[in-house]
């Protein structure tokens, strides 16, 4: 691969995704509109490291936007496309359902179009374990993932679903990654391990929903960010579940975050969400078989960079709102 377009490049995988391809030497153009879901301080961040590399292009825009993207399909040819733009956040998608859709749907489109009308033969697209909601555990990649609990989640069955037609009737090479709770380094203010991290730290009791019981299967961000670059291989058409293969309760985070910081928590228990999965568990025997990938990071060597990154960065990162 020598140029890949990637959208969403300033996101938390994208960034570390996008870094990765830089330092194989291949030249990424990375789209993100930098919108202020979360703290843009975190986006800024992560571009800046990425604006390091001389293989690394900006531009600032919305994949909603096709005539914004079709200027870059028109400037660049691109080897593959990975799109990991979108909205996340469960919750949020019920406050405001119509953004979800306008992206993860919409904006799926708008890629898959333009990777039609100028010949891009691959594409990867991110998507989420959201999608496995009352399936049987360890989720493997042919449950039937008809009954989307959260607008979230039904926005990337869509998407999903979008990119199988286009593969069907342009014969796009499509990867599905579908990603399970992520963390790491530069993660997202509304995810749990940062917001337990921070609430620690500052003596702030935790917000909780539910008692701590609630199993995740809890993937630092190198891994999925390698294993996204190995769905680059040709598959034809491919759903690829990408976990750290083991659940773990929530208290079992917690202890790990008390530990590193060298302070204890207390908590603020909330009832359980009712868009929230009481666990999740990847089967990713199929990754192991396609792409040879596995994870490598454990959740306590994990915890701890998460943690040593945000003692490090603490100066401006306890501004950051969570």
């Amino acid at each position: 691969m020598k140029t890949i377009l990637l959208t969403g490049a300033a996101g938390f995988i994208g960034a570390c995704t996008a870094e990765k391809l830089l330092k194989q030497g291949v030249h990424v153009v990375g789209v993100d509109n930098m919108n202020d879901y979360y703290d843009v301080r975190l986006k800024q961040f992560r571009l800046k490291a990425l604006k390091k590399y001389p293989g690394f292009t900006f531009y600032k825009g919305d994949i909603e936007d096709i005539s914004f993207l079709r200027r870059i399909f028109k400037t660049h040819a691109f080897d593959a496309v990975m799109n990991l733009a979108a909205r996340a956040g469960v919750r949020y998608s019920m406050e405001n359902p119509f953004i979800y859709m306008t992206t993860n749907a919409n904006g799926t489109l708008n890629v898959l179009e333009l990777c039609r009308e100028y010949k891009v033969k691959k594409f990867v697209l991110a998507s989420t374990s959201s999608l496995y909601a009352g399936q049987k555990m360890p989720f493997n990649e042919d449950l039937p993932v008809n009954t989307p609990i959260s607008p979230y989640a039904a926005s990337k069955k869509a998407a999903e679903v979008m990119a199988y037609t286009y593969h069907y009737l342009y014969g796009i090479d499509v990867s599905v990654v579908r990603y399970f709770t992520v963390y790491g380094p530069a993660g997202r203010p509304d995810m749990c391990i940062f917001r337990f991290i921070k609430w620690i730290d500052e003596g702030k009791a935790m917000e909780v929903f539910g008692d701590g019981t609630q199993r995740r299967d809890f993937t630092y961000v190198d891994d999925i960010a390698d294993g996204t670059i190995k769905a680059l291989k040709k598959v034809g058409f491919e759903t690829i579940n990408l976990g750290g293969n083991r659940p773990y309760d929530l208290n079992e985070a917690i202890a790990l975050i008390e530990r590193y910081l060298g302070k204890p928590s207390t908590r603020q228990e909330k009832a359980f969400h009712k868009t929230d999965i009481k666990a999740t568990w990847a089967n990713i025997e199929k990754a192991g078989r396609l792409l040879a990938w596995k994870p490598k990071i454990g959740l306590d060597e994990g915890v701890r960079r998460t943690v040593q990154w945000y003692l490090d960065n603490k100066a401006w990162v306890s501004r950051v709102k969570v």
